[in-house]
């Protein structure tokens, strides 16, 4: 217990900005997710707690996560009932765990990072798409009021990110979705008072449980149900979290640290068995799907953060919010949220990234757009699944035209052999070497290749087994 308190002169602060920063995204993408506002505190809490206590990373924090709610959004609207989604969670936790055991940790090194940013820029569109409605208090008609507080809301956040407050010290732990929150809740209650037309409706404030004066325990949590384990779709839905929890996971626990000024190193495998045990208590609690996310573990660092002390704090201060200042939250208004996410939406679908991809050429861009294409068209894991085809296709199609390379000197010829040669190269070399004229001469060069298929040197053997009926003298390195 020493040892964990040992830098909490730096953690503590640095909790309660994370804290800060978590508070309205927790709510935020409970509503993205077209689930219960309390779910996503659970799983604010357990990500904080339980993975911040038993995860080998000093700096990464969990909780739900964006990239996750379309894939939320879908299954909640698919299945019969959320605490059948409740249930898929707590399957994507078992599994996640069990990927910890088989040592899958190295997972995300093998997804291509064009299909990795497309997923992440689907999920900023999806993210956009869903919540304007919210950011204009859509419902029955247009709210002016919520309209008006999500445009000052965005234009608030674009200001915080400008370089002036970027590179002011006080302004980390000023974060901006915190200020966003503060301006929000004032703005409602004035427009409440004195707002007339621009007042908001109860449905455009956040509605959230009070713990304490519910005696119904269903109204707060809600426990899977054990009777849809025989429902495909269940199980679907809990493979897709926990193939895409994971790899997100893997992907923030790579990025943070590099980020750390120590350099210390997560081990991968633990992260994710940390991760399964969360998941499966969040699903028992009825909370939304876990993952390690960048962004809070980047507010963690920039505030000073040293150990995972102040991960666990965070998790605490959002449980005791949630007990003791439940009024407070339900004053936040859904537009201010909003525009939290479409934000964040942008960040991650920004059209510079775009401009990039296409700069780095089409075997980079293809598969960017087709991941984006087909997340928008179909669901993230289809999607993930079809963007690393396309940049398959591209790998093979690169290798299969730099495999085989012919010079030839009048009746002199090198044909050579480079890189990975597989069975798919097979045809151009056959074609290559019976094209060869009578009397020439042949250098055959295997030296610069890693790898040949046993079919392709099958064609080269026969073909020196028979180069003496044409005159054809063959050279082997």
């Amino acid at each position: 217990m020493k040892k964990l308190f040992r830098h909490a002169g730096a953690d503590v602060p640095a909790s309660l900005v994370v804290f800060l920063v978590a508070l309205p995204l927790c709510l935020g993408i409970a509503i993205a997710s077209n689930a219960p506002l309390f779910s996503g505190i659970i799983a604010g809490a357990i990500g904080g707690i339980v993975i911040g206590a038993i995860s080998g990373s000093s700096l990464s924090v969990s909780g739900p996560a964006a990239g996750l709610s379309a894939i939320v959004a879908v299954a909640i609207g698919k299945l019969p009932a959320y605490e059948a989604f409740a249930l898929a969670v707590v399957i994507a936790g078992i599994l996640q765990f069990l990927f910890g055991s088989l040592k899958a940790g190295v997972f995300g090194d093998y997804i291509p990072n064009s299909v990795i940013r497309g997923m992440l820029a689907a999920i900023g569109l999806i993210l956009i798409f869903k919540q304007l409605p919210h950011l204009a208090g859509y419902k029955d008609s247009l709210s002016p009021g919520a309209l008006l507080i999500g445009a000052v809301s965005i234009g608030i956040l674009v200001l915080w990110d400008q370089p002036f407050f970027k590179t002011r010290k006080l302004f980390h732990y000023l974060p901006g979705p915190l200020i966003v929150v503060i301006a929000g809740v004032a703005m409602g209650t004035g427009l409440q008072r004195w707002g007339g037309p621009f007042a908001l409706a109860p449905h455009h404030l956040v509605n959230l449980p009070a713990l304490g004066d519910t005696g119904n325990w269903k109204d707060v949590f809600h426990w899977p149900r054990w009777q849809y384990l025989g429902n495909y779709q269940v199980w679907t839905t809990g493979i897709t979290i926990a193939l895409v929890a994971s790899l997100e996971t893997l992907l923030s626990i790579e990025a943070i640290d590099k980020l750390d000024p120590h350099k210390r190193s997560t081990p991968t495998d633990r992260e994710l068995k940390a991760q399964g045990i969360g998941n499966l208590l969040s699903g028992l609690l009825g909370g939304l799907p876990i993952t390690s996310v960048i962004v809070r573990s980047s507010a963690n660092l920039g505030a000073g953060a040293r150990t995972r002390l102040s991960t666990i704090l965070h998790g605490t201060l959002l449980v005791l919010a949630v007990l003791f200042i439940p009024g407070w939250l339900n004053a936040i208004p859904l537009s201010a949220l909003a525009a939290i996410l479409v934000t964040t939406g942008y960040k991650l679908a920004k059209p510079t990234l775009f401009r990039e991809f296409h700069r780095r050429g089409w075997d980079q861009f293809v598969p960017f757009v087709a991941t984006i294409g087909a997340i928008l068209f179909t669901d993230l894991l289809v999607g993930i699944l079809i963007g690393a085809g396309v940049a398959l296709f591209y790998l093979v199609r690169s290798n299969f035209r730099s495999a085989v390379m012919i010079v030839r000197d009048n009746n002199k010829y090198l044909i050579r052999l480079q890189k990975d040669v597989s069975f798919l190269n097979k045809p151009i070399v056959k074609e290559k070497l019976e094209n060869v004229p009578a009397d020439s001469v042949v250098l055959i060069d295997l030296r610069r290749a890693d790898f040949i298929d046993k079919d392709v040197t099958d064609v080269i053997h026969e073909f020196m087994a028979h180069a003496h009926l044409k005159n054809i003298r063959v050279h082997l390195a």
